[in-house]
């Protein structure tokens, strides 16, 4: 479009002087230029105005470049030890684990004690075979522990389902101190290196539910972002192990790096 603004501009003469053998030379030295030479050369403010095209064509793929190689280099610089390293898109991180029976009575053999001190009970099994909801993409579930692969941020997650229901074989001891107010908490963990577990997050509600209430629900959801090393492991525990109920769509667990 310059061009042919200079086309418009100018008489085909004047154009004929940019056929010259020496054209780059000039154009090349056309500030330099005196200013009586100017005024000796007709063909010079033609030159003038296609050398200033030129070199802003040129400054702005140089500035184009630049800006690519740039981009290059902030993605391909070497991280520093400690510091999350930056992930492919296929190295997506994420896992959603589920409760795998929704009947109380089955909560003894999947809620262990915690293997080292700490709070409430650890839940040791989770559904992550895909059945339902569940899934683990890139990350290891071991012994109900997520076992981190790549040190970064993540949103973990977890809610429990408290339930109660009243069973008219039940001990009248049992279910009166099962009425009584209970501290119903749920603890997410950390284990490192270190001997002891770390944790992370903790959601509680003190309920007593009425005499006359046939049902008792609650449930505790809650999450947040931690920055998590590799071959970390998160889990979950709980209070009041012997009403929770770990129906697949109210009981579940959950990371995903970001």
């Amino acid at each position: 479009s310059p061009l042919l603004q200079l086309q418009d501009s100018y008489s085909k003469s004047g154009i004929a002087c940019l056929t010259g053998e020496e054209l780059g030379n000039s154009i090349q030295d056309l500030d330099l230029l005196e200013s009586e030479d100017r005024d000796a050369d007709p063909c010079w403010k033609v030159k003038w105005h296609l050398g200033k095209l030129i070199k802003k064509m040129m400054s702005r793929s140089y500035e184009e470049n630049i800006s690519a190689i740039n981009v290059e280099r902030t993605l391909t610089l070497p991280h520093t030890e400690g510091q999350p390293q930056p992930r492919s898109p296929a190295r997506r991180i994420a896992a959603h684990l589920t409760g795998s029976n929704g009947r109380r009575s089955a909560l003894s053999s999947r809620i262990n004690p915690l293997p080292r001190r700490g709070i409430g009970h650890k839940i040791n099994n989770w559904e992550s075979s895909r059945k339902g909801h569940s899934f683990l993409y890139n990350v290891e579930l071991r012994n109900g522990e997520l076992v981190i692969p790549q040190t970064g941020f993540y949103y973990i997650y977890s809610q429990i389902y408290f339930r109660f229901r009243e069973n008219e074989n039940e001990d009248s001891d049992l279910l009166g101190q099962i009425r009584n107010p209970k501290q119903l908490v749920q603890y997410v963990y950390k284990l490192t290196n270190y001997p002891e577990p770390i944790l992370l997050m903790k959601s509680a509600r003190t309920s007593c539910w009425s005499k006359k209430a046939e049902y008792g629900l609650y449930s505790i959801y809650q999450g947040g972002v931690f920055q998590l090393k590799r071959d970390d492991r998160i889990f979950v525990s709980v209070s009041n192990s012997d009403i929770v109920d770990m129906d697949k769509e109210a009981s579940f667990f959950g990371a995903f790096m970001i």
